[in-house]
C-alpha cells in the first residue's frame, strides 16, 4: 500500500467550474473519500485539474511519454504506430501517463502511410473484401480502436481509399466492438469518411471550410471531431508541397471549419498528432503542444471550460474510460495543479505545480 497523500488548499475542477477551496486526498493510486492523510501537500490555492487526455498522438520511444507526462497529459491516445508491440512496450509505466493505441493504420496500397511513413505493407487494403482481415489483425493485436488513412481521391488517385472499402472497415470494427478514427485534411477526404460511417474526424480540412449545414449534420450523426489545430497550422504551410493536397491551402479553413463544429454542437476532442517521427511533415512536441492546443481550440470559440472538457471528462466519457477525466472518490489520481484559474484564462494550464499519474507525484 502506498502512502496517503492529502492535498490541501486547491479548487478543484468539477468538469464544469472550479469548487471553494478543498482537500483532495490520495491513496493507493486513486481519490480517497478521506480527508486527512499521513502526508500533506500544499496545493497553494492553485486549481487542481484532472490529468489532460492527448486524443491524437504518436508515440515512438519512452522520451515521448516521458515528455507528455512532464506536462500533464497523464493519458495518450496513440493514432497510429508501425506496430503494436511498440505500443504494448510503452504501457503500465509507473509514473507515466497511460497509453491506448491503433497500431498500424488502415491506407490504401501505395499510399504514403506504406510508402513513406514506415507502415508495412500489410496495412494496406486492397478493397472491400480485405476489410475484415486487417481489422481481425488489429483485434489479434489488442489495438483499442481502428485508425484509416482517408485522402482525396482526385488528388491521390487509387492511392486513397474509396468510399465503399472505409465502410467495410467501419463494419468490420463495429462488429468487433471498436470505433473508428479517419484522417481527414481536406473536404472531400471528410465526406467521403462520414458517408462511410466513421465515429471521428481527426485533424480538419485546410482546403476548404465545412460550412454550417455540413457541421449540423454531422452533429445530428453524433460524429466528433479531434482537429489537431496544433498539427493543421503547422502542416498549412507546407501542405502545396504534399501529393495529399493542392494549392489552395490555408490553415483559416481548419479555424473555420472547427468554428463551424463548434456552433453546430458537435463534441470536440482535444488532440494535437504530437510527435517526433523523422518522417512526419512537422513534428510536434509532446505534452506541451497540449496546452497551445487548448489556446488554440479557445481562439476558435470554445470558453475556457469546454477547452478544459475537451481534454478532461468529454474523452474520458466517449472513449470509455470510466476510471478518469473527473476528480471523484474511486477515479485515478491522474492529476494537474496549476497556478491561477484556467477556467477564466486557459493559458493558467502551463502554470504547472504538481502532476500524478495514479498517485505517483512526477513534478
Amino acid at each position: 500500500m502506498s502512502e496517503a497523500i492529502a492535498i490541501t488548499n486547491v479548487k478543484v475542477f468539477d468538469g464544469n467550474a472550479l469548487t471553494a477551496e478543498r482537500t483532495v486526498v490520495i491513496e493507493n493510486g486513486v481519490i480517497s473519500e478521506a480527508m486527512t492523510a499521513e502526508r500533506t501537500v500544499s496545493g497553494q490555492h492553485g486549481a487542481l485539474l484532472p490529468g489532460l487526455i492527448d486524443s491524437h498522438v504518436h508515440l515512438l520511444s519512452l522520451a515521448d511519454l516521458e515528455h507528455g507526462t512532464r506536462w500533464g497529459v497523464t493519458t495518450m491516445l496513440d493514432m497510429g504506430s508501425p506496430a503494436m508491440t511498440l505500443t504494448d512496450s510503452l504501457r503500465h509505466r509507473q509514473g507515466l501517463a497511460d497509453i491506448r493505441g491503433s497500431g498500424n493504420t488502415a491506407s490504401a496500397p501505395g499510399g504514403i502511410q506504406t510508402t513513406k511513413m514506415g507502415m508495412p505493407a500489410s496495412s494496406a487494403v486492397t478493397g472491400p473484401a480485405d476489410a475484415d482481415r486487417f481489422v481481425a489483425e488489429r483485434v489479434l493485436e489488442g489495438a483499442d480502436y481502428i485508425k484509416v488513412i482517408v485522402e482525396d481521391p482526385r488528388k491521390m488517385g487509387t492511392a486513397a481509399l474509396d468510399v465503399a472499402t472505409i465502410a467495410a472497415l467501419v463494419k468490420a470494427a463495429h462488429q468487433a466492438g471498436l470505433k473508428v478514427i479517419a484522417h481527414v485534411t481536406t473536404l472531400v477526404a471528410l465526406m467521403n469518411a462520414t458517408n462511410a460511417g466513421v465515429d471521428i474526424l481527426t485533424h480538419a480540412p485546410v482546403d476548404a471550410d465545412v460550412d454550417d449545414d455540413m457541421a449540423r449534420s454531422l452533429a445530428t450523426r453524433g460524429i466528433v471531431s479531434v482537429p489537431t489545430l496544433t498539427m493543421m497550422r503547422a502542416v498549412a504551410s507546407l501542405a502545396h508541397h504534399l501529393p495529399t493536397h493542392g494549392a489552395d491551402i490555408n490553415y483559416a479553413h481548419a479555424q473555420a471549419t472547427t468554428s463551424a463544429f463548434y456552433r453546430a454542437g458537435v463534441t470536440i476532442l482535444a488532440g494535437t498528432d504530437a510527435n517526433a517521427s523523422p518522417a512526419s511533415p512537422a513534428p510536434i512536441p509532446h505534452g506541451e503542444s497540449l496546452h497551445d492546443e487548448l489556446r488554440l481550440l479557445v481562439e476558435v470559440g470554445l470558453t475556457p471550460v469546454e477547452a478544459l472538457r475537451s481534454a478532461t471528462v468529454v474523452p474520458a466519457a466517449f472513449f470509455g474510460f470510466t476510471d478518469r477525466g473527473i476528480i471523484e472518490t474511486g477515479r485515478r489520481a491522474d492529476l494537474l495543479l496549476v497556478e491561477g484559474d484556467p477556467t477564466h484564462d486557459i493559458a493558467a494550464t502551463r502554470a504547472i505545480r504538481g502532476i500524478w499519474v495514479a498517485g505517483v507525484q512526477v513534478r
